[in-house]
């Protein structure tokens, strides 16, 4: 299953990226060759790039290339690295769960209810906002994988 998560997190991560290249290069062409910027490829890559940035967050949970702070000393990680890799996975468990997962399901719930909409595009903002929760749950997915993996890096 995990195979098939990360394979279509890569085709959607790929598409994402091609649609963000090509909106901003549309919207270079338009702004100094055609002397017309067009409207919507700011929101479009901008939607693009929210969505690039937290689904790639949680690709590279998956992968375990998550930003890692080095507070405690190496020798004392060391002695037990398999205790402080379950400690980092349920650290980020509780980060994806309770900030990501609670808060961005709140964020859309909101979004939805007030009925924000996009200035160009004037489609509801809790859609783009989807991938918050979204992401925060694909985060918990991969964390509780790491916890449980017996091979630990």
């Amino acid at each position: 299953m995990k195979t098939n998560i990360d394979k279509g997190l890569e085709v959607i991560l790929i598409t994402l990226m091609a649609t963000m290249l090509i909106s901003v290069i549309w919207q270079v062409f338009s702004r100094f060759i055609i002397q017309s910027p067009s409207t919507l490829t700011d929101e479009i890559s901008s939607f693009a790039l929210i969505w690039v940035g937290l689904l790639g967050a949680s690709y590279a949970t998956g992968k375990k290339l998550h930003l890692a702070i080095d507070l405690l000393p190496e020798k004392l990680i060391a002695k037990n690295p398999k205790f402080y890799d379950r400690i980092i996975a349920v650290s980020i468990f509780c980060f994806g769960f309770c900030v990501m997962l609670i808060g961005g399901f709140r964020l859309c719930w909101l979004t939805f209810l007030f009925k924000q909409k996009s200035a160009a595009l004037q489609i509801p903002l809790g859609y783009v906002y989807t991938v918050v929760p979204l992401s925060g749950l694909l985060i918990c997915y991969y964390s509780g994988l790491n916890f449980l993996t017996k091979k630990n890096s």
